[in-house]
C-alpha cells in the first residue's frame, strides 16, 4: 500500500504561509489540501482562490482542494485557475453530483467526493467509478484539531471493500483527528491518503520527521492487519 501524506494548511501558520508550504513540500508531502469553508455548509470561513493562487507558487506539490461549500459547482472554474490540481465536493452539498464531478474532469483536473461522519458509503455508489478519491470525514468538518469519531472507522472499511470490489485505481482518504495515534489504525482500516493539520504543522519536531514518522505508523498499522 502506497501511503500519501497531505498536510492541511487549516493548522499552518499564517504569518509565514509560504514557509509553512515550502517546509513541508521539502519534507515529503505528498500534497497540500486547501480546506475551503464558507461559513453556512460548515460554521466557520476560511479562505478563497487568492490563497490557492498564492500557495501555487510556492510549490510544485498537488494542491488538493476541498470545498466545504454550498454549491460548489459555482466555483469549480476560479478554483481550478487558481491552479488546483484536485477538487474535492461534498456529496451533502451536491444534488447533481454527477454533473459536478463531470464538469471538474472537463476542467482537466481530478475529482473526489467527500461523506460526513453521519453519511452512509451507500450515497457514493452510483458516483464512484467517476472519481479518483473518495474523502471520509472522521471529525465532523468545520474546525480543525478535533478528535477522530470512531465509528467512522466502519465507514472507512466499507468504502474501501466497494472500491477494491471496483477493482479501479480510487484513492481512500480520510479527514480530521489524524496523527500517531489514529493513523495505523486507519491504514488497517483502508485509508491509503491522510489529511494531517495540527501533526505536522504543529510538531516540535519539524515538518519532515512528523510527516516521515506518519507514514511509518501508516504502514505499521497496516502490517498488523
Amino acid at each position: 500500500m502506497n501511503f500519501r501524506i497531505a498536510p492541511s494548511i487549516l493548522a499552518a501558520d499564517f504569518t509565514k504561509l509560504g514557509e509553512e508550504v515550502r517546509a513541508v513540500t521539502d519534507g515529503g508531502a505528498d500534497a497540500i489540501h486547501i480546506d475551503v469553508m464558507d461559513g453556512h455548509f460548515v460554521p466557520n470561513l476560511t479562505f478563497g482562490a487568492p490563497i490557492v493562487a498564492a500557495i501555487r507558487r510556492v510549490t510544485r506539490l498537488p494542491l488538493d482542494v476541498h470545498l466545504m461549500i454550498e454549491q460548489p459547482e459555482r466555483y469549480l472554474d476560479v478554483f481550478v485557475e487558481a491552479g488546483a490540481d484536485m477538487l474535492t465536493v461534498h456529496v451533502e452539498a451536491s444534488p447533481h453530483l454527477h454533473r459536478t464531478v463531470q464538469r471538474i474532469h472537463d476542467l482537466g483536473v481530478r475529482a473526489g467526493v467527500a461523506l460526513n461522519p453521519h453519511t452512509p458509503y451507500e450515497l457514493i455508489r452510483e458516483i464512484l467509478p467517476e472519481v479518483e478519491r473518495v474523502l471520509v470525514m472522521t471529525v465532523n468538518p468545520g474546525f480543525g484539531g478535533q478528535r477522530l469519531i470512531v465509528h467512522t472507522l466502519r465507514k472507512v472499511a466499507q468504502v474501501r471493500a466497494a472500491i477494491d470490489a471496483l477493482a479501479q485505481p480510487i484513492e481512500l482518504g480520510v479527514d480530521g483527528g489524524v496523527d500517531l495515534s489514529t493513523i495505523g489504525e486507519l491504514a488497517r482500516s483502508g485509508a491509503d491518503v491522510f489529511v494531517a493539520g495540527g501533526a505536522v504543522f504543529g510538531a516540535t519536531e519539524g515538518a519532515a520527521a512528523a510527516i516521515a514518522a506518519l507514514r511509518v505508523a501508516a504502514a505499521q498499522g497496516y502490517q498488523a492487519m
